[in-house]
């Protein structure tokens, strides 16, 4: 499902069925919603690329060496003030939208010739990365110039003598298809992304990467924000195209056509979404580590879709990466494996049928770890919530501290729908009565609306807990144990991580 992006200011997700925060970075992101990976990136690239649809050919001022914006221009402001003056306010609006989309075309065009020719060729030639590392970094990004070199030459045939277009319906229904090829480039992303970080940690791509970053060329951007652009643009364009709807009159011969075009490039997306969702989701199983053959699972292997994952504390301050699948919850440690990071699992996967959530309120986790619990401060202990997973004598609770509150709405809501989807499929999903309450189809009974009959069970054995700390032990032999307090013949639990 295609969202239209918000202009709240978000945090880098990474919820998963689409394309990216994506993919994992030296330090990862609090949560990454793979849901909306394609999605995602209006969010976060509207605040540190802002500028990605602003004109720029007309402009007199070039654009400071110190900024990452481009001087911008409305399509009123650059061509003959008269001629506007004949237009109502309506046509200006439409005027200046197609203008916009002609402009972002040719700043995209410039951005992606400047990250070959200032980027991969001199690593190349300079013997920096291998071919087939800047191969896999860049993926089929020449590939992607020569298609909207092609859109924006038909923009500019169309456009009149006085600067004013009639038409791009047509047009648009005649060229989206083609961005049915970003489906390789967008899936490829997550791996690009992270051999791009572990070839930072030498030095001498790192110095290069420097230098560009220093250099008037790159607007303070970095090699990933070039990488990154065409997917931040592909997000973009029903945006743009319903602002060009929006002031086309509906008697214009353009209306029928720019919904036709709409039409086509949420298709686009949605197809890229979910085919970018299955390779991230299939990079990150291939990078679970397991200590034991007891903790893989039947669920993990059979996922296709990686509903969120991100860096979480527990109440000891250890950080764990958690992975949201479909059907289970993964939680581990990241580590470096042949050079590589991965994610060695910590305890058993959790199954989200059989996992209880409970939000957790501001100052009710205690804090373990000797002094450091006793002088914590307030902000150490905000922001916790817990699952609690029981398979008869054997038992987990992990209570988990997100980013900030934002981060652990996200966390919760993306655990509640995965546990209901989980649910319905089973069909064993609360039905929600026309009248109001729920109706719990097992005893027929029904339910309170503020209170879901999984919420009710998150409240339970409220009181137990499960640490992990691995600052005051050694990494390669850190014991992990867990006592369930409800039950009296609770199953000692210990893993080494």
């Amino acid at each position: 499902m295609i969202e239209e992006p918000s202009n709240k200011r978000v945090k880098p997700l990474s919820r998963v069925t689409s394309l990216a925060n994506l993919i994992p970075p030296v330090k990862a992101t609090p949560l990454k919603r793979f849901g909306q990976t394609l999605q995602r990136s209006i969010s976060f690239r509207s605040e540190s690329r802002p500028d990605i649809l602003n004109p720029r050919p007309w402009s007199r001022n070039a654009a400071s060496s110190s900024t990452k914006r481009r001087d911008s221009k409305l399509w009123s402001e650059t061509f003959d003030v008269c001629v506007n003056q004949m237009l109502t306010s309506k046509e200006i609006k439409r005027q200046e939208a197609i203008f916009e989309l002609s402009q972002g075309e040719e700043d995209l065009i410039e951005d992606l010739k400047l990250a070959k020719k200032a980027y991969h060729d001199p690593m190349l030639k300079l013997s920096i990365m291998t071919e087939q590392e800047l191969n896999q970094i860049f993926g089929t990004l020449d590939s992607l110039i020569p298609l909207h070199e092609e859109l924006l030459s038909q923009l500019r045939d169309v456009r009149k003598p006085d600067g004013s277009t009639e038409h791009v319906g047509p047009i648009l229904v005649g060229w989206l298809p083609c961005l049915s090829s970003y489906d390789s480039y967008c899936s490829n992303q997550v791996a690009a992304k992270a051999l791009l970080d572990h070839k930072k940690q030498d030095h001498r791509v790192q110095d290069f990467l420097q230098r560009c970053l220093e250099s008037p060329f790159s607007r303070k951007l970095d090699l990933w924000n070039f990488l990154d652009i065409p997917r931040s643009r592909l997000v973009k364009y029903p945006l743009l195209l319903r602002e060009i709807l929006r002031h086309t009159p509906n008697d214009n011969p353009d209306q029928q056509h720019l919904e036709e075009a709409i039409n086509i490039i949420q298709g686009i997306v949605a197809e890229i979404n979910t085919k970018t969702g299955e390779s991230e989701c299939r990079y990150y199983k291939e990078r679970l580590l397991y200590l034991e053959e007891g903790q893989k699972d039947s669920l993990i292997d059979t996922s296709r879709v990686l509903c969120c994952h991100g860096e979480l504390k527990n109440n000891r301050g250890v950080k764990l990466h958690v992975f949201l699948f479909q059907e289970v919850l993964v939680i581990t440690r990241a580590v470096t494996h042949n050079e590589q990071l991965c994610y060695q699992l910590y305890r058993q996967p959790i199954p989200v049928k059989d996992l209880l959530l409970e939000d957790l309120q501001d100052g009710e986790v205690r804090l373990g770890g000797s002094l450091r619990g006793a002088f914590s401060n307030n902000e150490r202990i905000k922001n916790f919530f817990r699952v609690t997973f029981k398979n008869g004598s054997q038992s987990q609770t992990h209570s988990l501290q997100a980013n900030d509150t934002f981060n652990k709405q996200q966390w919760l809501n993306c655990i509640r729908q995965a546990k209901e989807t989980v649910l319905c499929a089973a069909g064993q999903a609360e039905v929600l009565d026309s009248e109001g309450p729920f109706l719990n189809p097992a005893t027929g009974s029904r339910e309170p609306q503020g209170e879901t009959k999984f919420e009710q069970m998150d409240q339970s054995d409220s009181e137990s807990d499960c640490s992990m700390d691995t600052s005051e032990v050694s990494l390669d032999c850190e014991h992990m144990e867990q006592t369930d307090s409800s039950c009296g013949n609770s199953r000692h639990v210990e893993s080494n991580v």
